[in-house]
């Protein structure tokens, strides 16, 4: 079956940042990998033919660039036991549909956020009028088309189990998209979080492209949902995680995750909630 391609996957974004193409290992099986401004994982221990499952797909037109960092981890001709994704924005599915040119692996996905790979829905426009910095304002330029990968797409175990990342369960955290997961291994407090929460603060352009690091909430320029984006971080929080590896930013640990988090819970509408823009529910003000 022939994948139906669109502007998510086919619109190169100029955007980039200090971290661009450099990997980042928190543990010896979680490896962040930075691909211009997102942040796709690695999960498996490195090694010549090892398995591996690859967490998020990058920005459109980055596929050479994450299969080639595969190969140096994994070795050549060992595609990822599975693609898992966190939710399926442009920047977190943007190379899917070329990686699955070459890797014949499936991709799981919340429920909520299969319509998005199967070609049926499409995300709400970025909001250029939300208070924030220039990427908020150049956000016009991001595509929120649906794509569609076919029998390729399956949901999620309802058992919050994850294919291949035995040790692993996903949490739904929804706010930033309706099927937003996040996933917590409870041996090490280890976190995947996709855009849940971030370590950038992404909507200004020269924090982008300096990855200056603070704890902040969803990018605001797609986060349709403040009020349950609220909720998802005070869940995670209470997780206690040691190691957080977000979609955006430089991935956080110890002491200073821990206390980022408190800030952002804390301070949640002044931190994260933008004053205006169409999404903002004038409750939370």
């Amino acid at each position: 079956m022939e994948m139906e391609r669109s502007s998510s996957t086919e619109r190169f974004q100029p955007f980039t940042s200090v971290t661009n193409g450099i990997g980042l290992e928190m543990a010896p099986d979680i490896y962040c990998f930075t691909v211009q401004i997102v942040n796709v994982v690695f999960y498996g221990i490195a090694g010549k033919g090892n398995d591996w499952v690859l967490i998020d797909a990058g920005m459109p037109k980055s596929a050479s660039m994450i299969k080639k960092e595969a190969e140096k981890r994994f070795g050549e001709g060992n595609p990822p036991k599975a693609i898992i994704l966190t939710h399926a924005h442009f920047d977190h599915i943007g190379a899917l549909i070329d990686l699955l040119e070459v890797w014949d692996v499936p991709v799981y996905a919340h429920s909520l956020e299969l319509p998005y790979i199967t070609g049926q829905k499409n995300y709400p426009k970025p909001d250029t009028s939300v208070e924030g910095g220039m990427v908020a304002k150049m956000s016009f330029m991001f595509p929120n088309e649906a794509i569609d990968i076919g029998t390729k797409a399956h949901a999620l175990s309802d058992d919050h189990t994850i294919p291949f990342m035995p040790d692993w369960k996903w949490i739904h955290t929804p706010g930033h998209s309706e099927g937003h997961i996040s996933m917590f291994r409870n041996e090490d407090h280890a976190m995947i979080v996709g855009d849940a929460f971030v370590t950038v603060k992404q909507d200004e352009l020269y924090k982008v492209f300096t990855q200056e690091k603070e704890v902040n909430g969803p990018p605001r320029y797609l986060t349709p949902d403040w009020e349950t984006s609220e909720q998802s971080v005070n869940i995670l929080k209470a997780l206690n995680p040691k190691i957080a590896v977000t979609g955006h930013g430089v991935p956080g640990e110890g002491h200073w995750l821990a206390d980022g988090l408190e800030k952002l819970v804390s301070d949640f509408n002044s931190i994260a909630v933008p004053e205006y823009g169409k999404f903002v529910d004038d409750q939370l003000h």
